[in-house]
């Protein structure tokens, strides 16, 4: 068991990675609207090209997964996402919108490598019966790095300057161009920081030795698509479950952290984005909470009857955001998150549960590129919103919260009284 420390060590540190790396594009969105002049829309395509290179690329990791191994898997994924994060240097140089879009799927396919390796294997260092719980507790320190996100943007990528249309209109072709610009430059460095650090952990772990049980590679592994373990797993009601349950799960999550800034702005008028970052750590300071205090709850509840309690709570919370728009409403969709804490691993940990090998590889696969709901539930918020108001954007994820809960309650009756 010692010689699992470090490499689990080194496993649990790139949950707190692709956290921080999520999380600043709730920073990103706020921040590109502003440089590019866009609306929410176009602004929410930030969210839509990061998920869809998740969506691209899970499959393939998982193909790689079982070809070379965890940790090749691992470093290769480090080697993407420190690269995207090195393309927003260029991307700003250039201050092309679409280039910094391209630079976010790079990073994205990094984190697919990254969670499609990482998930699966937290769930069998140890038994069985607690695999949720484990899961549950390695995720706890993601929320650890989306606050570093957060507070990364709001300290280093916010200015603190927001000009009124009346404002930009009144300055010259000159001064609103320096102005945009000025927007544009400040990821520069956050990012080359990230970048480096990145790949500097990518050579550690390189240069750490794993386990054979975490690198090898399994004889049937490449017979995981000719022998029809994908045909089994989509005729899995209950894998399907899982799949659908998580696609509106993440679409739910991203979009409540992704349009919080805006929702403050839009219901609290006057309020700068740099203020209302805080609301947004302080979701993720819920959700950190929510993730150590589920991880406690599940040693007396079973984690499929936490999972439905906990969306059913969020579907009041996120249906009162939307009735109730401003602080209050604010203050709601902050509660929110410390009951989305236990949605991911739980739901994750749920479908590839008592699944053989091949099943949990490709399955793994087939449940990190359900993170597309990121980019799709996003942008059908920014539509609403454009087309409506922040507010009734909410609806959104008070729908998805409503379909998990569906999800927990039917699971829960298929199985044994716990």
């Amino acid at each position: 068991m010692g010689r699992i420390w470090l490499p689990l060590v080194l496993i649990v540190s790139l949950f707190f990675l692709w956290g921080g790396a999520n999380n600043l594009n709730d920073v990103l969105i706020a921040q590109f609207k502003k440089a590019f002049v866009l609306n929410d829309f176009q602004a929410g395509l930030v969210q839509s090209a990061f998920y869809l290179g998740y969506f691209l690329i899970a499959m393939p990791a998982g193909i790689y997964m079982r070809r070379f191994g965890y940790k090749s898997a691992v470093i290769f994924g480090l080697t993407l996402y420190g690269i995207g994060a090195l393309l927003f240097w260029p991307a700003a140089e250039r201050a092309t919108y679409g280039m910094f879009l391209f630079a976010l799927f790079v990073i994205a396919g990094g984190l697919a490598f990254l969670e499609t390796s990482a998930n699966p294997f937290v769930t069998l260092l140890g038994p069985p019966e607690t695999a949720t719980r484990r899961l549950n507790l390695a995720q706890a320190f993601n929320p650890l790095g989306s606050i570093a996100g957060i507070l990364i943007g709001q300290h280093f990528i916010f200015s603190g300057i927001e000009h009124t249309p009346e404002q930009l209109a009144a300055m010259s072709e000159a001064e609103r161009t320096a102005y945009y610009l000025s927007e544009t430059h400040a990821v520069q460095w956050p990012y080359l920081v990230i970048g480096i650090v990145v790949l500097a952990w990518a050579l550690l772990i390189l240069a750490t030795r794993f386990p054979r049980m975490i690198t090898a590679h399994t004889a049937t592994a490449s017979s995981a698509m000719n022998g029809g373990v994908m045909g089994k797993l989509l005729r899995d009601k209950s894998f399907i479950g899982a799949l659908l349950s998580q696609f509106f799960y993440v679409g739910a999550q991203v979009g409540v952290w992704s349009y919080t800034i805006r929702y403050v702005q839009a219901t609290m008028h006057g309020t700068p984005a740099k203020l209302a970052a805080n609301f947004l750590t302080t979701e993720l300071v819920c959700f950190m909470i929510g993730r150590f205090a589920g991880t406690a709850l599940m040693k007396y509840v079973a984690p499929v009857r936490l999972l439905f309690a906990f969306a059913a709570i969020n579907v009041v919370l996120t249906l009162y955001a939307v009735v109730h728009p401003g602080s209050s409403g604010a203050y709601a969709l902050a509660a929110c998150s410390f009951f989305m804490s236990v949605m991911y691993p739980t739901i994750f940990a749920l479908g590839v549960e008592g699944r053989g090998d091949d099943e949990r590889k490709l399955g793994s696969g087939l449940l990190v590129m359900t993170i597309i709901g990121g980019a799709v539930l996003t942008a059908i918020m920014g539509a609403i919103s454009d087309h409506s108001s922040m507010s009734d954007a909410m609806i959104v994820p008070a729908l998805s919260f409503a379909i998990i809960a569906l999800f927990a309650w039917r699971r829960r009756a298929a199985r044994s009284p716990v």
